[in-house]
């Protein structure tokens, strides 16, 4: 996700009117990208090391065990820190697909002259190990052409980075055993899932999970990477205020984005009977579209060529494909 470096007065006035700073552009702090890459290689290590283990050892894939925060199983690491190395293939995978996501927005800042800073990654102790990455946009973005492109490019590789990763991933999942226990937590799957199962089963019909349904399928480590690189690129998607959707809404029709934005935000407070974190997600847009969304006046730029169009309903593919209405199901005893 493309984070501006400051909240604007409104959407039109950050894109077109502030001025180009004055002056050679700010050094990059190179220490600060490094430490917290490292320090969120640690907290998906940790993450990942226990998803290994339960894999290898045919235990519920989640569990929140007796730690101090759930879900995060430092206390087990601690006793034996060697179990990190458990970690790496979801801490890489996931690392990888992240990354991705926010380079496809940097390449395109350098391609329009925006100045942007280099990924930071968010460490953190949650269910996987990180709060994801984001870039800081340090210049208005001035053309309609500039602000699609830097947007739509974020989602379109970090969903090839994860399609990629799901279709071999799954190959290296195994059929759940029936001693494996509900885990403390379900996965809700996206539609891409299913039909990365269905390719499987048709290029690979004696493959040992080609039979079975999801449900009855334990996922590798690396698939549930990709599962969070699905999960955040619907997130990304979503077509309100400055997320990248609503970066793309605006440069396709400026006049219906704030429109747009209130109609995602009652969508996601509905579908917050099923899932509560979609009210938690209305709030935080709710904010953002009172702090960015106080002028309606759009600006007069040319239209968007008809290739945009195009990756445009691309842009609303993936978020169809990638959008899970209840994607967490806790299950605590």
């Amino acid at each position: 996700m493309a984070e501006p470096s400051s909240i604007p007065s409104s959407t039109i006035e950050y894109y077109y009117r502030l001025p180009e700073p004055e002056g050679p552009p700010p050094r990059d702090r190179y220490w600060l990208h490094i430490l917290l890459l490292l320090a969120t290689v640690v907290t998906t290590l940790v993450v990942g090391a226990r998803l290994e283990f339960n894999f290898l050892h045919d235990l519920p894939a989640f569990g929140a065990g007796d730690e101090y925060i759930p879900f995060f199983p430092v206390m087990w690491i601690l006793q034996h820190p060697s179990r990190l190395l458990l970690g790496i293939p979801f801490s890489a995978t996931l690392l990888t697909i992240l990354l991705a996501h926010e380079m496809g927005h940097y390449v395109f800042c350098r391609y329009y002259g925006v100045r942007a800073t280099l990924p930071f990654f968010i460490p953190a102790p949650t269910l996987i190990g990180t709060l994801g990455a984001v870039i800081r946009i340090k210049a208005p973005i001035r053309s309609r052409k500039a602000l699609f492109d830097i947007g739509v490019a974020g989602p379109i590789a970090g969903f090839v980075a994860a399609v990629v990763t799901l279709f071999f991933s799954l190959m290296w999942s195994k059929p759940l055993p029936s001693s494996v226990g509900p885990s403390d937590l379900q996965l809700g799957f996206p539609a891409i899932f299913y039909l990365a199962h269905d390719f499987l089963r048709s290029v690979a019909p004696h493959h040992v999970i080609a039979a079975l349904p999801l449900s009855r399928v334990y996922l590798h480590p690396t698939a549930i990477a990709a599962w969070v690189g699905m999960f955040a690129t619907a997130l990304n998607l979503l077509p309100s205020s400055q997320l990248d959707g609503g970066h793309i809404v605006y440069a396709l029709a400026p006049r219906i984005h704030l429109a747009v934005s209130w109609i995602t935000v009652a969508g996601l407070v509905y579908l917050g009977h099923l899932y509560v974190g979609w009210r938690v997600w209305a709030g935080l847009l709710i904010v953002m579209n009172v702090l960015t969304n106080r002028q309606r006046q759009a600006p007069k730029f040319p239209l968007l060529p008809s290739n945009r169009w195009l990756l445009a309903a691309f842009a609303l593919l993936m978020l169809a494909l990638t959008f899970t209405i209840s994607p967490f199901q806790l299950n605590l005893r």
